[in-house]
């Protein structure tokens, strides 16, 4: 007797049940699959659904944006140090791996947006610029000018270094349109952000800037004397040394000094060479006249003629800055060399050494010039007139009556 097959007696379970009604035929099925016990946010169900079920291709997207998104709710930022680790998640390198996805456009759309919506810094360079910036913008709101001393600071910035690594060639980026736009934000702040390219230091762009602030308030050129200063610079004395080297400047740097009311230094006309020798005679070099106006001025000032080597005088005429220590015991190591209206100023100003004058005539000469053959000549005048090299000299006249007598 064959038996007879027996039910499957597993216990079958009906799939769960959809809610709503049944499409007809032909239309498409709408009807929701998950039904929760207790209510749920719709925006958080569509985020969990959408990966775990839709972007299932990278197992850590997931820990990675909520990583991220813990952090964000905490600094307010998503501009997160490279090594740092939310919890044992290492989620700098996982943003900066998305920023090269990024940048490469390998990254899907859909996590960018997730990304966009966090508030994720794609370029953390271009980030730092715009905060620096704004440092800099408020340091020429200040300043009137972005030619900042390496140690300025703006908005708890260091404008200043960050100024002076942008000038440096590569300073504002290898990428030539990243460089260009950053050059376009820098000049709009200030035009003259980078005296380099215009042809002059920064130095002088910022005494520049002090001058012209200066003379806004209705000054007179007149007015900016050595010791009148802007922000701690001596603009006269800067203006002086403008006058005074005005062919060392450029065309644009001079125009623009012109634009001031700063204007060249009258040179006196080349005359022959024989009338300068008799103006030599009288009045000496420029540079002994200098000297001698410096001595009067410290004089003047000091009561006393000894001056320190390393003292420097500044002229109130002109601002000229003279070494006078220096000058001084050039003068003095020369005097020889000197003449007599040279020694005569010296002695009126009361230098006692410059009071030893020749024995006679205004052509003198040292002793040690006179050739002969003899080698007792010198000690022979030596005793005859009594000649002490390191005080007189003595004139070729002078030895009239000892080559009469031999």
């Amino acid at each position: 007797m064959l038996a007879i097959p027996q039910e499957d007696q597993k216990r079958i379970v009906d799939p769960s049940q959809s809610i709503g009604p049944e499409p007809e035929d032909g239309e498409e099925e709408s009807r929701l699959l998950l039904r929760f016990a207790a209510p749920r946010d719709p925006v958080m169900v569509a985020k969990w659904v959408k990966f775990q079920v839709l972007d299932t291709e990278r197992q850590d997207w997931t820990r990675g944006y909520d990583a991220a998104h813990r952090y964000h709710d905490r600094e307010d930022s998503l501009d997160v140090p490279y090594e740092h680790q939310e919890g044992a998640y290492p989620l700098g390198r996982w943003l900066s791996d998305h920023r090269r996805a990024f940048r490469a456009r390998t990254m899907p759309a859909k996590r960018a947006a997730e990304l966009e919506e966090l508030g994720m810094i794609w370029d953390t360079a271009d980030a730092a610029f715009k905060e620096n910036l704004a440092a800099a913008r408020a340091y020429y709101a200040e300043a009137a000018t972005l030619a900042a001393p390496r140690h300025a600071t703006a908005l708890d910035k260091p404008v200043g270094q960050w100024l002076t690594n942008l000038r440096r060639p590569g300073g504002l980026g290898k990428d030539p349109q990243r460089a260009a736009r950053r050059a376009e934000q820098l000049a709009a702040i200030d035009p003259d952000w980078n005296p380099g390219a215009l042809g002059w230091t920064v130095d002088w762009q910022r005494h520049y800037t002090g001058l012209r602030a200066l003379l806004e308030p209705g000054a007179a050129m007149e007015d900016i004397l050595p010791g009148v200063t802007w922000r701690g610079k001596d603009i006269g004395r800067w203006v002086a040394r403008q006058i005074r080297d005005w062919n060392r400047l450029n065309t644009e740097q001079q125009w623009r000094l012109e634009q001031l009311g700063v204007k060249p230094a009258e040179r006196a006309q080349k005359t022959t060479v024989h009338a300068s020798a008799q103006a030599g005679a009288g009045k000496g070099s420029d540079a002994f006249t200098r000297g001698v106006e410096a001595l009067r001025q410290y004089i003047a000032r000091e009561a006393r003629t000894v001056v320190p080597r390393a003292h420097t005088e500044i002229l109130k005429d002109c601002g000229t800055p003279v070494r006078l220590g220096v000058w001084l015991s050039n003068q003095k190591n020369r005097r020889n060399r000197l003449t007599d209206d040279q020694l005569a100023a010296l002695a009126a100003l009361g230098l006692e050494w410059a009071e030893r004058m020749p024995l006679s005539g205004a052509r003198t000469a040292p002793l040690g010039t006179v050739s002969q053959k003899s080698s007792g000549f010198r000690n022979d005048v030596r005793k005859a007139l009594g000649f002490r090299p390191h005080r007189y000299c003595l004139h070729a006249a002078d030895l009239v009556p000892y080559f009469a007598g031999r």
